[in-house]
């Protein structure tokens, strides 16, 4: 963006928005699903809404990227366009995004709910707190250590072993001094001492169990299963055990209902859930996507980061707990991200550089392949920066057609839904051309072992996995309690196909290295972390909080 330009958010204070009753109607939510909130913003009510649902008549079209560069590649501003694109072309859409994390909007990536022409509105107040679900999380399961602690407090009837306690605290920041604590402190009256820690909000399983839970029975009872540690004789204990999942469900009653909000074109977005897809299986929620896909032609979904990770979760988890079928898929790409990926120093991204370009574009090519294996033809949308020359957007052109894929550039920071007709038009004759089968990679049935082999192997370009001391210890412990069965959310870096985040490209011959396995069974799968990859991401030297400010007016500036 050039001092010339306006910035994000000005962009976003500037645009009229329409009434939330008008936006509902354009959705084809009735009437009495609309719960306002505030002004801009309203919540649907889900029960109402899937009461007087119509049958599912939705395509659904996934949106996912190429290994990013540490500021992202502008995979939600695309979507968001490509949307946006399908409405003014009088295709009924609605998008369907994550929420945004305090962690990245005050950490490296400043706001989150795309950029320039094609976001989602009201953009500051959607960054900042939007209708408070990242609050009832957090406060859900900040309530549930606190349960814990008690209990141990007052008699400990379930023999619960303090050691033995798997829960953590979360919060929606950026703060690597909680990752580990101690707890308990002062004496027999504070609790008993413990090892224990924070995760960000984004990656707990309280977030995860509400982007999986069909409707608020489920979620309920999702809650009651969650696993929070052991017995002394190693018997797991749930919390249901604890008697205590009526009163979590309660403090996650109206998170349970999709928030509804619009696009600068005026298209219906339903943004619920937030988390990441690096470390948390990166898609929104459930409810929401079928929700849409009731009431659209075309619903937009974004799964987090590349193929490796958000694409990989979404079929292999989300799709499969909502049998959902994709129809189309984009591969968000850019000029700057093929480059790092082929080598090119991250400070010269912006300098024409063609034999850059043709080394990363076997990044490219093994994203597509992976789209590929879940049945599905990819779209390759080429996301134009200022710096773009022609030269290298004609090789990337000339090395799509070589290579039999479908391209289209984009210019929808600029140009919002215009920017994206050609997209848009590509994106629908892929679809007629090409049969569709979408479906995950491996059988969960056959074992945690083999889903991770498979996913190492056939996504990552790995030779195998290696499960360290704990990881063997951990799996153990799940084939006696019947869970490894369950499918696998990988939590990896999202700058490499192999857990080592300076391995650009596309690297084979690895090894995919699992430091532990963590029972998640409230969401209904096993996090295998590897890597050096942490829960709870710490800040960089230079916050994107520090660019923030608010006037005397109380108006907001600095989200980009």
């Amino acid at each position: 963006m050039s001092a010339s330009q306006p910035s994000d958010i000005d962009i976003a204070a500037a645009h009229q928005l329409l009434p939330m009753s008008d936006i509902a109607r354009r959705a084809g939510l009735p009437d009495d699903t609309l719960i306002p909130y505030g002004r801009s913003m309203a919540k649907v009510d889900l029960a109402a809404a899937q009461q007087q649902a119509p049958a599912r008549r939705g395509k659904l079209i996934l949106v996912t990227a190429t290994s990013p560069t540490p500021a992202g590649e502008g995979k939600s501003t695309v979507l968001i366009g490509l949307a946006d694109a399908l409405t003014a072309a009088g295709k009924r859409s609605i998008v369907t995004l994550r929420e945004p994390s305090q962690g990245p909007v005050m950490g490296i990536k400043g706001g989150a709910a795309g950029g320039g022409y094609a976001q989602i509105v009201p953009m500051a107040d959607i960054n900042l707190h939007f209708t408070g679900d990242f609050h009832a999380i957090t406060a859900a399961t900040n309530t549930l250590a606190a349960l814990i602690d008690n209990h141990i407090q007052h008699g400990n009837a379930l023999n619960i072993d303090p050691c033995r306690i798997t829960w953590r605290r979360c919060l929606d920041v950026n703060d690597r001094s909680l990752r580990n604590i101690i707890t308990g402190l002062g004496g027999p009256g504070q609790g008993t001492p413990r090892e224990a820690g924070f995760d960000i909000t984004a990656a707990s399983e309280i977030m995860a169990v509400l982007c999986l839970a069909t409707d608020m029975a489920d979620l309920r009872a999702r809650l009651g299963r969650i696993v929070i540690g052991s017995t002394y004789s190693r018997v797991p204990v749930t919390v249901s055990d604890l008697g205590v999942a009526g009163a979590l469900a309660a403090l996650m009653r109206d998170a349970m209902n999709p928030n509804l909000v619009q696009t600068l074109g005026g298209t219906p977005a339903l943004v619920h859930g937030g988390p990441f897809a690096n470390i948390a299986h990166g898609c929104n929620s459930l409810v929401a996507t079928t929700t849409a896909l009731d009431h659209a032609d075309y619903v937009l979904t974004e799964a987090g980061f590349g193929s490796d990770l958000g694409a990989e979760k979404f079929f292999d988890i989300t799709a499969r707990a909502g049998e959902l079928q994709v129809a189309a898929a984009v591969v968000v790409t850019t000029i700057r991200s093929i480059k790092f990926n082929g080598g090119a120093d991250r400070t010269a991204l912006t300098e024409p550089d063609l034999d850059a370009l043709a080394d990363g574009l076997v990044n490219v090519q093994r994203h597509c392949e992976n789209i590929r294996q879940f049945g599905v033809e990819p779209v390759i949308a080429l996301n134009l920066f200022t710096s773009d020359t022609e030269a290298e957007r004609e090789y990337l052109r000339q090395w799509a057609r070589e290579h039999h894929t479908a391209l289209a550039e984009t210019t929808v920071w600029a140009d919002g839904g215009a920017g994206a007709a050609e997209l848009a038009e590509t994106v629908l004759a892929t679809m007629a051309d090409h049969a569709h089968d979408s479906h995950p990679i491996y059988d969960p049935g056959r074992g945690l072992l083999e889903s991770l082999q498979t996913i190492a192997q056939r996504i990552y370009g790995a030779s195998g996995v290696q499960l360290s001391a704990q990881a063997e210890k951990d799996l153990l412990f799940l084939r006696a309690n019947g869970w490894d069965t369950l499918p696998v959310c990988v939590s990896k870096t999202q700058y490499s196909f192999s857990d080592d985040p300076t391995k650009l490209g596309a690297p084979t011959g690895h090894t995919l290295n699992v430091r532990s396995l963590v029972p998640r069974i409230g969401a209904g799968f096993i996090v295998a972390l590897t890597g050096d990859v942490m829960t709870l991401p710490g800040l960089p030297k230079q916050p994107a909080a520090n660019g923030i400010d608010i006037d005397e007016l109380g108006q907001i500036s600095g989200l980009f």
